[in-house]
């Protein structure tokens, strides 16, 4: 899909009235309205320390554990409940820690090793395409 201004923008939106509004403040308000999907799923094979301490994966670590350097797991959803599914499934399916969970945007970050990562990960997105019919996005690796 092209980009378009913001001006292209609202004259889509409001054709019949853009010039008759053109100059004038206007607000404009974002909605989502959450369906079931998977729209970000990314894997990190190896954090810097500059990113893992930016994440806050680095608090509430037991004095001597050292994580940076392991990988990272990133999966984004709606609704945003079905984060707490995703983090037992993730639990299930591979040796990986729950470095972030919020329940209320709907966003989960797992840490451990690259392969338990990346199994968690695509254990996850099949889990939620496969037996709970979500749309689903391509795992991406960096």
């Amino acid at each position: 899909m092209a980009r378009i201004t913001k001006e292209e923008l609202l004259e889509k939106l409001f054709h019949d009235d853009y010039e008759r509004l053109k100059g004038k403040k206007l607000r404009m308000t974002r909605l989502r309205v959450p369906g079931k999907e998977v729209c970000l799923a990314h894997v990190i094979s190896s954090s810097q320390p500059c990113v893992y301490r930016n994440l806050g994966l680095h608090i509430g670590v037991h004095e001597g554990e050292d994580h940076t350097g392991e990988s990272i797991g990133l999966i984004r959803f709606t609704p945003w409940e079905a984060v707490v599914v995703a983090a037992d499934t993730a639990m299930k399916s591979a040796h990986v820690q729950i470095g972030f969970m919020d329940r209320f945007c709907g966003s989960l970050i797992i840490t451990g090793g690259l392969s338990e990562v990346q199994t968690a990960v695509e254990e996850v997105v099949r889990f939620f395409k496969e037996e709970l019919g979500f749309q689903t996005c391509e795992i991406h690796k960096n």
